[in-house]
């Protein structure tokens, strides 16, 4: 889940993104400059569509459309601009922000928005992560080996039981499950 705070002012909107992740649609305003911050991560949008995903040493910023800017607090003066189909990982003491096109990457990476996960070739761990992060009752991965086997298929986010039955298919896990969580093991 995602702990988000809105501010809107007279001269500025601003958004803290204590956790998790959000999309935003921005129109564009001048006067009142739209501006996400992720810790020490600053991402000001120019009229666009984009989403940041808090993590513990930086954020993702993924851009739809329009062109967004980010930077580092206290270094304001390095600015790098990310364009729609791209992408960049922006760490909370990055010297310099890289940018990369995305593909069709940042489809699959919202594909949360319409509950969804979408899966290419990740691991079982990192999928398990993501479906953790929507779901009150958890997915455990008993069996280290198990944790980097690699996933390929779309999932809805709210159906563990499915995806646990699908794990048990196609890797040959054993699923335990109780009212708290959903075991899996080999």
């Amino acid at each position: 889940m995602s702990d988000v705070a809105v501010i809107m002012a007279q001269e500025r909107r601003d958004v803290k993104l204590r956790d998790g992740e959000a999309w935003f649609q921005v129109a564009h305003d001048r006067d009142r400059p739209f501006i996400v911050e992720a810790g020490p991560v600053r991402v000001q949008a120019v009229g666009t569509a984009f989403s940041v995903r808090r993590r513990t040493d930086g954020a993702d910023v993924l851009v739809t459309e329009g062109v967004v800017e980010t930077w580092v607090e206290g270094r304001e003066n390095t600015r790098t601009r990310i364009e729609a189909g791209s992408r960049s990982f922006v760490a909370n003491n990055a010297q310099l922000i890289k940018v990369q096109p995305s593909g069709g990457s940042i489809d699959r990476s919202l594909a949360w928005r319409t509950g969804e996960l979408v899966l290419n070739g990740e691991s079982l761990a990192y999928a398990v992560e993501e479906l953790n992060r929507y779901n009150a009752r958890k997915i455990v991965i008993d069996s280290p080996s198990l944790r980097r086997e690699t996933v390929i298929g779309y999932f809805r986010i709210d159906q563990l039981d499915s995806f646990a039955q699908a794990i048990s298919v196609t890797m040959g896990a054993t699923v335990h499950s109780n009212p708290d969580e959903i075991h899996l093991s080999r």
